[in-house]
């Protein structure tokens, strides 16, 4: 259901709510054209600030043939070259700042997973914007002054964590900066301190709902009543399911370390209806992922956006990977959204000439009848061939017919769908590695070539 733009504090779903309040920020009152000349004037000094500080930008920009100077409106930003995550990746780990290190207050770091991490800085006034756009965040996603807020996105080099407490502590809300991990423990706090907020990914929300019910807790009587869900992909049916435990309200937040952090976009508690960003500091292009041009709004593409504000790390036209396609604004009518991200161009897998995306097999699993949420994508090669098993854990004791029943009703709907054929392996509850983090969909076990 929609709410209204208001006071959520002791709001459950389907409660009635008081009339609209925004005290938060003007600037959520722009107009559009006010917007538009806002970023131009910042879009402008970003690209010289980058062009003058930092080597790799200057021969970047040089190669192209295009010179800061080149931008006098909004759309010259296409004729600026894209930048990587390998970009970053080949300038480890300081090589893109444009500040002295010294004027470097904060450093995060991308888990370095595939290969080096990804570094970022912060200035004082990086981290001081960063602080605002979050606490805009929460308040748009119901959060208010006072509320506490349990973070469970991890602390440390993870932006997640941090980004969540720094802009609650701005909004004025009490922070539990619980991180990730030791489930039991923060069922207990969120039983025993009662906060009105959880920021955490949503497959983790997931692992405290199982937790609760464990402990033989109803989660829908605990006090949570808006749930902050990002740094992973999920879908309307897991929405719905969290919202149906719980009984409150969830929506999406997005963010990646290398534009700023979590709060580049926020989904508003009042439409639900993807995440407006906030374009006067981050500015938006969808591109076709193969061909990259610019997309029209509402084709999906692959995002990318160019910081307007950052001084230690300044980022231009950096490719996410994450698919998505733009709108216009609704709660918040100057900034544009962005659809709920459904995967990510570099994590589709591709088997025997069909692309997947873990999105869609997550939609067939959530709507089967004694299957948890919990599943796993693992790639394995028979002769030439290869082979996508979804692995999924059944609902407590579900019996061995219900398991062989919803494991061919999976298959069935994926060739359906989806259009290939997979195998279904209906493991034991709680058999599949918990994610504190970001969960792993996809296990690779195809022998390397």
């Amino acid at each position: 259901m929609t709410t209204t733009h208001d006071d959520v504090s002791g709001m459950r779903r389907g409660e009635a709510e008081a009339p609209a309040v925004d005290e938060l920020s003007a600037v959520e009152r722009i107009g559009v054209d006010e917007l538009r000349a806002l970023q131009l004037e910042r879009l402008r000094w970003t690209l010289r600030h980058a062009y003058e500080n930092v080597p790799f930008y200057r021969a970047k920009f040089d190669a192209a043939g295009v010179h800061p100077d080149d931008c006098r409106e909004l759309a010259d930003i296409t004729r600026f070259p894209f930048t990587t995550k390998q970009d970053l990746r080949d300038n480890y780990p300081f090589g893109m700042f444009a500040v002295p290190e010294e004027r470097v207050s904060r450093i995060h770091a991308s888990s370095g997973t595939t290969g080096k991490p990804t570094v970022v800085g912060y200035t004082t006034s990086d981290v001081d914007n960063w602080s605002t756009v979050m606490a805009r965040s929460i308040f748009a996603a119901g959060g208010r002054p006072g509320h506490k807020v349990h973070v469970s996105y991890g602390y440390g080099l993870f932006t997640g964590g941090l980004g969540a407490h720094y802009g609650a502590e701005r909004l004025g809300c009490t922070v539990v900066p619980a991180s990730g991990g030791m489930t039991a423990r923060q069922v207990q706090l969120i039983t025993d301190f009662r906060p009105e907020v959880i920021m955490v990914t949503p497959s983790y929300m997931l692992t405290l709902l199982d937790e609760f019910e464990r402990q033989g807790l109803d989660p829908a009587a605990s006090s949570l009543r808006v749930g902050i869900f990002g740094a992973e992909p999920w879908t309307e049916q897991m929405r719905r399911e969290i919202e149906q435990r719980l009984d409150l309200h969830a929506v999406d937040i997005y963010g990646l370390s290398e534009v700023m952090g979590p709060g580049v976009a926020q989904e508003c508690v009042e439409t639900k209806d993807g995440l407006h960003i906030w374009e006067d500091h981050f500015f938006p292009e969808v591109v076709d992922p193969l061909e990259d041009d610019v997309c029209a709004d509402g084709v999906t593409g692959e995002l990318v956006f160019t910081s307007l504000t950052k001084e230690a790390l300044p980022i231009i036209r950096y490719r996410t990977r994450d698919l998505t396609a733009l709108r216009p604004g609704t709660a918040r009518p100057a900034f544009r959204r962005m659809d709920k991200v459904t995967g990510r161009s570099d994590d589709m897998i591709i088997v025997r000439g069909v692309n997947v995306f873990p999105t869609q097999i997550e939609e067939v699993v959530l709507a089967t009848a004694g299957l948890s949420p919990h599943f796993q994508l693992r790639l394995t090669r028979e002769g030439r061939a290869d082979v996508l098993t979804v692995v999924v854990e059944s609902v407590v004791d579900a019996p061995h017919d219900v398991r062989s029943a919803a494991a061919s009703e999976v298959s069935a709907r994926v060739k359906a769908v989806v259009g290939v054929s997979v195998g279904v392996d209906v493991v034991d509850p709680e058999s599949l590695e918990r994610s504190v983090g970001k969960l792993r969909r996809v296990v690779d076990q195809r022998p390397a070539q």
